[in-house]
């Protein structure tokens, strides 16, 4: 269970998980510290750029947030300021935490934290690690993608979108695949609950999509006969 809680530091409010911690912490965010200690496991950089730490038990992911396309030349990482619950970072933690109540196979929330600047601010979120997963687009690649997998990705695509979770970028880079052909959905910046509606078949079409290009990227032929197992486990459930 995720105890939700809010705490002001500075210019900065930070939401929690209070059923692990009990007080909110601002090396939490500070990628300085944990190079300084060593404790920065991977990095990539770019839009979507993260952090993989080292914890004493765990490793965590911290995601800075960043603007793409034609603004991301003018503004960054800055967002508009229009209220402490409505800032990208406390949305993200707060859906991960339902999705977590529900038992769907998304990333823990551990924190997120939104900056003031005026009437901007900037956003962080830190999540825990899925371990032992890959990207889907990184095991198609490598044409290690079983007919079990791929099976359980329409599965999974049909469960989330059946308790009406939106994802804006159902894509192949951000389905994971674990051990004994277990399967993950991350990164749901901007995703969020809706009614039924035709945003599920533009998901699957975005998602299918993305399999096209995939297979472009490296050369290959789409694997239609693939396609098809993620389109009947996603139909017949």
């Amino acid at each position: 269970m995720i105890t939700e809680q809010v705490a002001a530091v500075g210019r900065a409010v930070v939401i929690y998980d209070a059923g692990r911690f009990s007080g909110s912490d601002p090396q939490w965010f500070d990628e300085g510290y944990y190079r300084a200690n060593g404790a920065v496991i991977h990095s990539t950089t770019g839009r979507g750029g993260v952090l993989l730490l080292k914890r004493p038990d765990e490793t965590w992911v911290l995601r800075h947030y960043h603007r793409g396309g034609v603004v991301a030349k003018l503004v960054y990482d800055h967002y508009l300021w229009t209220g402490r619950d409505r800032n990208r970072a406390f949305r993200e933690w707060r859906l991960l935490a339902r999705l977590h109540a529900l038992k769907l196979p998304a990333p823990r929330p551990i924190a997120a934290r939104a900056v003031r600047e005026g009437p901007l601010y900037r956003a962080d979120i830190v999540t825990r690690l899925i371990p032992d997963t890959r990207p889907l687009s990184s095991q198609i690649r490598a044409a290690t993608v079983s007919d079990e997998q791929w099976l359980r990705i329409g599965a999974m695509l049909r469960e989330f979108h059946r308790h009406g979770v939106d994802h804006p970028d159902l894509t192949a880079h951000n389905v994971l695949l674990g051990p004994e052909a277990s399967v993950f959905l991350v990164d749901f910046d901007n995703a969020r609950l809706r009614e039924p509606g035709p945003w599920a078949r533009a998901g699957i079409a975005r998602f299918e999509r993305s399999l096209r290009k995939v297979a472009l990227e490296t050369g290959t032929e789409f694997d239609a006969r693939a396609w098809q197992l993620v389109r009947g486990a996603y139909t017949n459930l």
